[in-house]
């Protein structure tokens, strides 16, 4: 008896492992982003998306193969009703792409970071206003630590941080209906890539008839890289996957933080952007807020 429960205790335990080491690779992974798309940043926004979801689909196209899950795919094509959804979900994430993309190529990923940050309590808020999830007074004064974060930002720059924003309710909402739904994240994430697929391909053929195209006309290097942000976008999805089923919420919640903490430092660091007093203060608010939240979040499981 006591080997057995030895063995289960020892299974339970390298699970645990495994889905860190999962978690860790693809926070870190999305964490590199900035790097990545810093080094493509010639490509246009728009066009770098499209790239992104044609070299997606040809890698996920792969993946399936390899899992044997087409049957799962393809049965989902065959329910209107679930292509309604991800077909909102859809739109949700390629305007997350999109604007993580032109907050790179401007120079903004401390934003973006800042909308990241600030991700875990909007989805809070999207729990109480669509799952009627009960908030608890830790969490009220969370949401209301990180809106006077976002508040004083917006009173001092004289304009509010939409690129923050925008970043933080689409993952947010796309988080909220994709949990609602219950299709697996492979099979998901091909089918919403293969929803974008004809307007990306669409979009890409008229700059080649146009010749305004950047793939194939500005040298080897980025002729490499673009096709690369397929795998880059897919891994660390997948690798999130497989976290998610080895680990539990809290321990997610935590290495969340990993990647908005990356894109800060390289913005800071790296990128030279320009961080003020004003920066500090906002987000001392949203990092006060993340921490009363996780600490409620950690004490609630734990009890």
């Amino acid at each position: 008896m006591s080997t057995t429960t030895e063995h289960t205790e020892l299974t339970a335990a390298q699970k645990s492992r495994q889905g860190v080491i999962y978690g860790l690779a693809a926070y870190l992974c999305w964490g590199f982003f900035p790097v990545y798309f810093k080094s493509v940043k010639v490509v246009p926004p728009l066009e770098m998306v499209s790239h992104r979801i044609v070299w997606s689909l040809a890698f996920l196209v792969l993946l399936l193969t390899w899992k044997g899950v087409w049957p799962a795919t393809i049965e989902v094509l065959k329910r209107p009703k679930a292509l309604a959804v991800l077909f909102v979900t859809t739109i949700l994430i390629a305007t997350n792409w999109l604007v993580f993309i032109y907050a790179i190529s401007v120079g903004e990923v401390l934003q973006s970071s800042l909308g990241y940050f600030i991700n875990p309590l909007v989805n809070v808020l999207l729990g109480f206003l669509f799952l009627r999830e009960r908030l608890e007074r830790p969490q009220w004064i969370s949401l209301a630590l990180a809106f006077t974060g976002v508040l004083y930002l917006a009173i001092q720059y004289g304009n509010v941080p939409w690129i923050s924003l925008l970043l933080a309710l689409s993952f947010g909402l796309y988080a909220l209906i994709r949990k609602v739904l219950h299709v697996e994240p492979l099979v998901g994430l091909t089918v919403e890539t293969l929803l974008l697929m004809p307007f990306a391909l669409f979009y890409l053929v008229q700059l080649n008839q146009k010749g305004t195209g950047i793939f194939l006309t500005h040298g080897i290097a980025l002729d490499v890289l673009i096709p690369m942000s397929g795998i880059v976008t897919a891994i660390p999805l997948l690798l999130f996957a497989a976290a998610g089923k080895k680990l539990r919420l809290a321990t997610i919640g935590f290495l969340q933080y990993i990647t908005p903490t990356m894109h800060f430092l390289l913005a800071i660091t790296l990128f030279g952007e320009t961080f003020t007093h004003t920066h500090l203060i906002s987000f001392l608010f949203i990092w006060a807020g993340l921490a009363l939240y996780s600490l409620h979040a950690y004490r609630s499981l734990r009890a």
